[in-house]
């Protein structure tokens, strides 16, 4: 193989390197110097520099090899200053053989030895046929070199450092625009789980507001109890958001809604291998939740072998995932939420003492809805009002009579039934008023619906007395002492009642 072709072969091979070391990472710096390298192993050059355009007009030295960090900082030109500050004004490379003979070389990176010459080439690095900066790079001097083919070679290399510099870009922006929406979602989850806007102004709730203040800024545990619907992970969000832990994740578990096969692994990860269908390694809840709050909700019905697995990461902060054998920390706030009755299910044996008392540090009770009746229009209206929006509703207020009934009913659902109740009142609503006969039947009173019952309380205590002696008699087959047994009473005064509801006893035999 001749000179030229070894030559050929030598610059093609550094294309290469080149290329992958440009697609092999997306750390910009990294890359780019690997290629500086490369141009020094390949090329043989003795510095090399890529000065890159920055605001107000200057350019400065943003990856180099070959130089120091003193003289990689005393790189910075104005466009137009210097043979960079040229090339990057024109966007044209320059070459120059010798730089003991170029008037315009500063030489502001290194001092030049007067003894050893040296040459230099710089090539611009264009975007979109816009110069965004330089690469120059220094060879020893050599009579004969040839600086036309470094110069295509160098021009190669800069278009695809450009491609990889545009790439590192569009990254950098779509990152720092996903930070900020990151920290836009989190500010509007810290103003909206902010514990200032649940809604009730009863004592209960009062109550409830001062004690989730005194916590929230605390890492102790926080178990909260109340029946279902009484807004127990809205509470649990109020804590979260309004703590030091705040910016970190809140990672929300349902322990009654996961098979107790699959719990230890959401909870704590599998190794790849684990078990079956374990093809890859899985992080678990408490990972996903580092440095920020797990929520367990309806822990009371938790497997007695997940609330010893629970109980010892209370107690060492620390676990294993499925499968594996690394111990890693627990830094999280565990904040636990059921509407089981603790106490009993300890009793019981259902739950275990001792986990019980490391969730109870600090109590919260919500109250059920039919105890702090005076929060209901408060919750009416702030659901009348969220679901005018959500639907393109104008329903304005919501009939007197429709407030009795509501403040009437027993809300057996608490506040997740209320405001189901009111979502579909307004759905149902072709006016601006909702009246009673928009509410669901299960609300509906005998006075609100127009069926009040017209009989006084005698007939209506003697139809329930006949109907039920007239079942007796059915089931004895009309046989008076057997009937007078059913009932509990003598056969004396069952002949009594029979006489007194005129009764055929014929009509329950055979």
């Amino acid at each position: 193989m001749d000179d030229v072709a070894k030559i050929k072969s030598k610059r093609l091979t550094a294309l290469f390197e080149v290329s992958q070391a440009l697609g092999s990472t997306l750390d910009t710096r990294a890359a780019v110097e690997k290629v500086l390298e490369i141009l020094d192993r390949e090329l043989g050059m003795k510095r090399g520099a890529i000065a890159v355009l920055e605001g107000g007009g200057y350019l400065k030295i943003q990856y180099a090899h070959g130089l120091s960090e003193g003289e990689r900082q005393r790189g910075r030109y104005k466009v137009d200053e210097g043979i960079t500050g040229k090339v990057v004004a024109s966007g044209k490379p320059i070459v120059v053989p010798q730089i003991s003979k170029e008037p315009l070389f500063l030489n502001r990176t290194r001092k030049r030895s007067p003894d050893r010459e040296e040459s230099f080439i710089c090539v611009p690095i264009k975007d979109r046929r816009k110069t965004i900066g330089a690469l120059s790079i220094t060879y020893p001097f050599k009579q004969n070199r040839n600086y036309e083919d470094s110069v295509q070679l160098l021009t190669i290399v800069t278009s695809m450092i450009s491609q990889s510099l545009r790439l590192a870009q569009l990254v950098e922006q779509e990152r720092a625009q996903l930070q900020d929406e990151n920290a836009l979602l989190k500010r509007e989850l810290q103003q909206k789980y902010d514990f200032r806007n649940i809604i009730g102004t009863s004592k209960e709730m009062r109550d409830i507001y001062d004690q989730v203040a005194q916590v929230a800024h605390t890492n102790t545990t926080v178990l909260i109890r109340g029946e279902s619907g009484t807004g127990k992970e809205l509470v649990a969000h109020a804590i979260h958001y309004n703590s030091p832990r705040s910016s970190k994740p809140f990672v929300k578990v349902n322990c009654a809604a996961l098979p107790e096969s699959l719990i230890e692994s959401e909870l704590f990860g599998h190794e790849k291998g684990a078990f079956t269908g374990a093809v890859a390694r899985k992080r678990g809840r408490f990972e996903l939740a580092e440095g920020g709050t797990l929520f367990l909700d309806e822990i009371g019905d938790l497997s007695p072998a997940m609330q010893v697995k629970l109980l010892r990461v209370l107690q060492e902060r620390e676990f294993e995932r499925v499968g594996g054998t690394e111990t890693l920390k627990a830094n999280v706030r565990l904040i636990a939420a059921t509407n089981v009755d603790l106490e009993q299910a300890v009793a019981d044996g259902r739950f275990r003492s001792d986990l019980y008392y490391r969730l109870n540090v600090f109590s919260i009770y919500l109250p059920p809805l039919r105890e702090r009746k005076t929060d209901i229009l408060l919750l009416a209206d702030h659901f009348l009002e969220k679901y005018n929006g959500q639907n393109g509703k104008r329903v304005r207020r919501i009939s007197t009579p429709a407030i009795d009934m509501l403040m009437s009913y027993h809300w057996p659902g608490n506040v997740r039934e209320l405001e189901n109740v009111v979502e579909r009142a307004t759905l149902v609503c072709e006016g601006n008023v909702i009246h009673g006969y928009h509410l669901p039947p299960t609300l509906q009173t005998a006075e609100g619906s127009g069926t009040v019952t017209k009989m006084n309380l005698d007939r209506a205590v003697g139809a329930f007395e006949k109907d039920l002696i007239q079942d007796a008699l059915k089931t004895a087959r009309g046989n008076r002492a057997r009937a007078a047994r059913l009932l509990d009473t003598t056969e004396r005064i069952l002949g009594y009642k029979v006489k007194k509801y005129e009764i055929d006893c014929r009509r329950f035999k055979g």
